[in-house]
């Protein structure tokens, strides 16, 4: 790669041919106040923040898209760009509410943050609000149009990043504004609820749908038995709020926070993810081995991707495994599995989810979420960021915590359970237990670093005593599209299909980037977690989900075998065709 030399502030600095003069900054030390930009997407250079000086330049440069070229010499900062600034950032606050006190994003707001660096403390701007309802149609995301501040990154992310094009932006000029594609409500626009547009809003205008009261007044009732789970990503990034680093494994303080907050019953998702490979394992040694069913078999724990494929792929649908989630699947041996062992009500018992997405929200809103009749498998999903304001709300200080454990018989899980948090750990799962399905035999090394990684698509061909199994791996919707072409123009072709095995993450990095997660997700906090969740893994004396002693006795005593009659009623799900648009 050419190297190129510039000189920003009088700072010589030496960057690769097609750098940003805001990512050259950023080598020499110096940060450049930013709005509308996120490492993840393209940058448009919406909110005009990031100005600089070009010597023997009038124009201002945008730093976030202008490239560094050689012998630039770039300024800053100095009065004049802090001036103009200053007045940028008062004409956005002119146009922005004053309720900072109410605002979810309080305190970890970008718009907020540069105010105070700036030190505004009057807008000598006429206020402009946008005189528009709250969307709380979906059962996942708000969307409040009165605190967006058009950078933009909400659409870029949903049509760029994600490919769902479910939100776009209407009129020009003063009158721009986003909003869900079409001007309808969001719940009727194509938007799968995988929270990415919440996840980089700089500010208050989208965010999950707060139920955290709903389960206080749950722990409260004496009538209630109140269980909750935790979901393999949780554990990586709970810490962060607390001033953890991102990725540092915080499990056993999240199990003792949770009792402090007086849950009767803490479980843990990754023992679900366990059974939910026994199933989806057997589900692919079935097609695969035998032939009963279409291949490629497609996963299924991520609900914003099963969304997008009844939208977009329904023609996919016999391919899709019909394993339900993890979360699904601990509710459901929760209220009828534990419940017998423990006599109680399944009526009486109120499960609470703590997941990284915004989408398990609407997971347990579809119609095959009902355990049995008039009974709700998961009552509650709360995002990490829900988590972590009942843990603060509640007094609890979560760094001095001692460490705790799950209870039995549902917290016991295996390496592969925790690995599902990340892209290609649900593959990797799958792999370890089917190579046993298939052989006979376990397998010595566990580790498929084919799979493993952060890039968009990953193809490998895995061995399994002679037999060549073709897998793919793909995370962040858009990433989906080429790989279910593959399959389609195959299938058109009468030719084999190019994959055996597919796994689907709707979130970039998967899970532990996923809607829910703690707010500034970027590549380094997404490798930090990824490392976190692999180091859980390899610190766990059991990482093969099929020798987890708990999921055996679960067999034995209640389910009897993987893909029974009772577990594909009790775990098992199907799916129907979704219009783009609903009315």
């Amino acid at each position: 790669m050419k190297m190129i030399n510039l000189m920003i502030n009088g700072q010589p600095v030496q960057v690769e041919e097609g750098t940003t003069i805001l990512k050259a900054a950023e080598k020499a030390y110096i940060k450049v106040p930013k709005l509308c930009y996120h490492s993840d997407l393209e940058p448009w250079a919406a909110c005009g923040l990031c100005v600089v000086k070009l010597e023997g330049s009038p124009k201002l440069l945008r730093a976030c898209a202008a490239e560094a070229s050689e012998g630039m010499k770039i300024i800053t900062h100095d009065p004049e760009l802090h001036e103009v600034r200053k007045t940028t950032l008062e004409l956005i606050l002119s146009t922005h509410p004053n309720d900072c006190l109410q605002c979810g994003r309080n305190g970890d707001c970008e718009l907020q943050t540069l105010a105070a660096d700036f030190g505004i403390r009057d807008v000598p701007f006429e206020k402009r609000l946008k005189d528009i309802p709250i969307d709380k149609s979906t059962p996942s995301i708000v969307f409040n149009p009165w605190k967006c501040v058009n950078c933009g990154r909400c659409v870029l992310v949903c049509q760029q990043l994600q490919n769902v094009w479910a939100l776009e932006f209407l009129n020009r000029g003063e009158e721009t504004r986003m909003a869900p594609a079409g001007d309808v409500l969001l719940n009727e626009s194509p938007c799968i609820k995988c929270g990415q547009c919440s996840a980089h809003c700089p500010v208050g205008a989208i965010y999950e749908r707060d139920d955290t009261e709903e389960v206080f007044e749950a722990i409260r009732d004496p009538e209630i038995h109140t269980v909750v789970q935790i979901a393999p990503a949780v554990r990586v990034a709970l810490g962060e709020p607390f001033g953890y680093e991102p990725g540092e494994v915080v499990t056993g303080k999240v199990y003792a926070s949770l009792r402090k907050l007086g849950f009767d019953t803490i479980f843990d998702t990754n023992f679900s993810a366990d059974l939910t490979i026994m199933e989806e394992a057997s589900e692919f040694v079935e097609r695969f081995a035998h032939g009963e069913g279409e291949l490629p078999l497609i996963t299924s724990c991520c609900p914003a991707w099963v969304d997008y494929m009844e939208k977009y792929w329904n023609d996919m649908i016999p391919n899709f495994s019909t394993a339900k989630s993890p979360q699904e699947m601990m509710s459901a041996m929760t209220k009828t599995y534990w419940a017998e062992k423990m006599g109680l009500d399944p009526e009486k018992i109120f499960m609470v989810s703590i997941m990284p997405c915004t989408a398990k929200k609407y997971e347990i809103s579809r119609s095959d979420a009902m355990l049995l009749e008039g009974i709700q498998a998961t009552d509650i999903s709360l995002t990490t960021r829900e988590l972590a304001r009942m843990i603060k709300s509640s007094g609890i200080d979560f760094e001095t915590l001692p460490a705790e454990e799950a209870d039995s018989p549902l917290g016991r899980y295996s390496g592969a359970g925790t690995i599902f948090g990340v892209t290609g750990g649900v593959m990797e799962a799958a792999l370890r237990t089917a190579y046993h399905l298939v052989t006979k035999e376990e397998l010595e090394d566990v580790n498929f670093h084919d799979v493993r990684g952060t890039d968009g698509i990953k193809e490998a061909e895995i061995d399994i005593k002679g037999t060549k199994v073709r897998v793919a791996v793909a995370h962040g919707v858009a990433n989906v599209q080429s790989v279910l072409e593959k399959i389609r123009n195959a299938r058109g072709k009468g030719e084999d299909p190019p994959y055996h095995f597919i796994e689907v993450m709707a979130c970039k990095g998967g899970c532990i980037a996923g809607g829910g997660q703690p707010y500034g997700t970027d590549d380094e906090i997404r490798r930090k977690r990824i490392e976190g969740i692999y180091t859980d893994d390899e610190k766990s004396v059991i990482r093969k989900s099929h020798l987890n002693p708990d999921i055996m006795k679960v067999y034995e005593e209640f389910l009897g075998a993987p893909l029974s009659e009772k577990s594909h009623k009790l775990l098992h799900t199907h799916y129907e065709a979704r219009p783009l648009y609903r009315k």
